[in-house]
């Protein structure tokens, strides 16, 4: 049997491609839309495509069924209740795939959504222990998937949440200790809300350690699955339905190109939106007006799907040779129209002086001295409700968590300074961007964020 797991951090993101050796057949579940991996690794090890499972219709990116399909003939299936655009193999519960002695096996385990399915995976199709389980968004190290995501019509989340705890409950849990248990995401995703950095676990050790599952009545199970869970990304619902679409495939041969410096003005003059990809530290020290900084290093896919728009066209500034990384990693998410990038950025933004501004940050003291002022800034918190509950809280803040800030800054007083913090300071640059993007000038943000003002003050002198 060959296995492998693919795993993006940007996203917290895992597929798997599963084969037979002898037969050269293989299974790809739950892929990214840059498919270029999984086709050189099965190539290099004599394999053919012939099937793509996606275990749900997947909110947070968008997956890859179709470019594999077009670059191998491979046959997309999803879980029976799945509806879609283009043709797909609906899976029932308890069919079989036979590679040749390696098998799959279909597990119908809705709650997430509806559609959801886990694929049992059998090195040899006549063991009576599956060597794994694909959980996809079902089961996580650590949690559940989370059924409040709305990315079902017609569905609610205590609906969804008890189909989940029968998933978890009735058929996860009664599969062998040994069983390996491969999910769908890890840590930072926000389709849950305490996934384990783990990136593979057994069902026992799930049994023994996973809040959401040891035994309880459906009633605690949803209560306690829906509780407390971070809001959702605003391109989640995008993602989630042109996962349905038969959508246009990614090329990256065809994909954003390098920009002239007259292109990148007249693209800029005419609407597009600049993402400016480097750092909070290198953009604070200047950019161009209206830029909004969503810094490469981090959760940028992510975060770039909670600030931006799908129907913008963007243009791209990066660090130098991440232009394309950048584009790529947009894409995954669905974000088609960024048209262009810009080489050489700080060349560019030397000849382009007179658009170029710099950001303001405050420091921890900076901010107790303006809040002790006679006109003291509002204080911008956009962490989630877990970080504030955990950590602690500046007084008189107002939350806004980054996930909700896009579809809420009519909220933001106005006529006063606004301090924008997270715990680090690089959420917050993204934030205090996006506000000055929408027209919001008097905006900064707090260097090293909240960990920065919780440290011990020194004393005054005497």
């Amino acid at each position: 049997m060959f296995f492998a797991q693919y795993y993006l951090d940007c996203l917290s993101q895992a597929s798997y491609m599963i084969g037979d050796e002898t037969t050269g057949r293989a299974v790809v579940v739950d892929p990214r839309r840059d498919v270029s991996e999984y086709l050189n690794d099965a190539r290099a090890h004599g394999l053919t495509v012939v099937g793509v499972i996606n275990t749900h219709f997947h909110a947070d990116f968008v997956a890859g069924h179709l470019e594999l399909a077009d670059s191998t003939g491979a046959w997309i299936g999803y879980g029976r209740r799945a509806e879609t655009e283009y043709p797909i193999r609906k899976l029932a519960a308890g069919e079989r795939i036979a590679l040749g002695d390696v098998t799959l096996e279909i597990m119908e385990t809705p709650g997430h959504t509806p559609e959801s399915i886990s694929v049992l995976v059998y090195e040899h199709g006549a063991d009576t222990v599956p060597y794994g389980v694909l959980t996809g968004d079902a089961l996580f190290i650590g949690d559940v998937g989370r059924p409040d995501l709305l990315a079902s019509v017609g569905v609610t989340a205590e609906e969804l949440g008890a189909m989940l705890h029968d998933s978890v409950q009735n058929k996860l849990m009664r599969l062998p200790d040994e069983v390996r248990v491969f999910p769908a995401h890890g840590a930072g995703s926000a389709c849950g809300k305490s996934l384990s950095t783990e990136k593979r676990s057994t069902i026992g050790e799930q049994r023994a350690t996973n809040y959401a599952c040891a035994p309880t009545s459906r009633e605690a199970f949803v209560a306690l699955v829906t509780a407390g869970q971070p809001s959702a990304p605003g391109y989640f619902a995008y993602d989630a339905e042109l996962n349905r679409k038969d959508r246009h495939r990614y090329d990256a041969a065809t994909a954003a190109r390098p920009l002239s410096r007259a292109e990148f003005v007249e693209l800029r003059r005419s609407g597009a939106v600049v993402v400016d990809a480097r750092s909070p530290q290198e953009f604070a020290a200047g950019h161009l007006h209206g830029a909004v900084n969503v810094p490469a290093d981090g959760r940028f896919a992510e975060q770039a799907g909670t600030v931006l728009d799908p129907a913008d066209r963007l243009v791209v500034v990066a660090p130098e040779s991440r232009e394309e990384e950048v584009v790529t990693r947009l894409a995954r998410i669905g974000f088609d129209r960024a048209v262009g990038y810009l080489r050489n950025p700080e060349e560019a933004l030397e000849e382009l002086a007179d658009e170029v501004t710099p950001a303001s940050r405050l420091t921890a003291t900076q901010l107790r001295a303006a809040l002790a002022s006679d006109n003291p800034p509002v204080v911008v918190d956009v962490r989630t409700c877990g970080e504030r509950e955990a950590n602690g809280s500046i007084d008189g803040a107002l939350h806004i968590p980054l996930s909700e800030l896009p579809r809420r800054t009519e909220e933001l007083p106005t006529g006063r300074p606004l301090v924008v913090h997270c715990a680090g300071g690089h959420r917050s640059s993204i934030a205090a961007s996006l506000l000055r993007h929408r027209g919001i000038e008097d905006v900064s943000d707090v260097l090293g964020g909240y960990a920065a003002w919780a440290l011990p003050t020194a004393p005054s002198a005497a």
